[in-house]
């Protein structure tokens, strides 16, 4: 089995992907309280280290397998002032740091789409010659969630890099065939659970993919879906998007419903048997903030396929 170190590791949707493609976690970092009692919880044997990456040296893990981590989104994202590397939540000098202290055989490191940005041409340009310079082959993949199963658009930008020698191994994942479930699909059990007479009418309505899952941000003041576009988006499948509910609509509930937090995990590609730890505004910032793991799963399959690649060259 190889192994992977995980920073800025969140509720686990990356962590549950790599685990899911065959990795087992040596340490995962997570800065917030409760996205740690979240992974402490569902996986009482993890190594979750609670702190702050610029505090954690990777040296006592090198040649781990794989470093992984969702780094932090803001500075990237079009939302915020895409200030980048003018963002002191802009992480990814200490990922840099972390491959050079650890020397992992592959790096993955996922993002907004943003990123991609031609504002941001010189910051990746200089991210993938700093790895190039410590040995990798970098690239950089917009991959959009529902075509992993996720039943929500949710483009991600994915960072591989592998060692040099290893990553004519690599490819990157294909579309799942047949395409994720609509949302009324995926919700009308979770909808029905209270007896909500119109939840098979709802489920014809909510005909598509969800627009991609945001309110994830410590400045956001609560959970709710998003700006008012997005809002508009999740009207059209009926839902309101105005804030969460705790629970199911009720039997003779008239109107649009809310998502709960279960509700809105499960869109992630998140297990029901995940729980997550604290109030509804602190959950709803982890899912809203998580990689889903069927991407992750795919993108951690192909890498670690490159790397079992190279281990049956050798014995050969």
């Amino acid at each position: 089995m190889f192994t992977s170190l995980e920073i800025c590791a969140g509720a686990g949707g990356q962590a549950l992907g790599l685990e899911r493609a065959g990795f087992g976690h040596v340490a995962l970092v997570e800065l917030d309280p409760h996205a740690c009692s979240t992974l402490k919880s569902n996986r009482p044997g993890w190594n979750v280290i609670e702190g702050d990456i610029r505090a954690f040296s990777g040296t006592p893990y090198r040649g781990t397998g794989l470093l992984a981590g969702g780094i932090p989104c803001p500075p990237f994202s079009k939302a915020g002032k895409q200030l980048g590397a003018g963002d002191e939540r802009d992480l990814f000098p200490e990922a840099v740091r972390l491959v050079d202290e650890c020397r992992p055989l592959a790096v993955m490191l996922e993002n907004v789409r943003g990123l991609l940005d031609a504002v941001f041409d010189d910051f990746r340009n200089r991210i993938q010659r700093q790895l190039e310079r410590l040995g990798y082959v970098p690239s950089w993949k917009l991959l959009n969630s529902s075509d992993f199963g996720v039943s929500q658009l949710r483009p991600r930008v994915v960072f591989v890099a592998l060692r040099k020698g290893l990553a004519e191994g690599f490819s990157w994942p294909d579309p799942v065939p047949g395409g994720p479930p609509t949302v009324g699909e995926l919700l009308h059990d979770l909808m029905k659970a209270r007896g909500w007479r119109a939840a098979d009418r709802w489920r014809e309505r909510a005909s598509s993919v969800a627009p991609t899952l945001v309110g994830g941000s410590r400045k956001h003041g609560g959970p709710d879906l998003g700006p008012t576009r997005a809002k508009t988006a999740w009207a059209g499948l009926g839902v309101d998007g105005n804030g969460l509910w705790d629970e199911a609509p009720p039997r003779d509930f008239v109107g649009m419903p809310r998502l709960t937090n279960r509700m809105a995990a499960r869109l992630q590609g998140f297990p029901d048997s995940w729980i997550f730890s604290g109030g509804k505004t602190a959950v709803y910032r982890q899912i809203g903030n998580a990689f889903p793991p069927p991407v992750a799963a795919a993108v951690g399959g192909r890498i670690f396929a490159a790397l079992s690649a190279r281990q049956v060259f050798r014995a050969k």
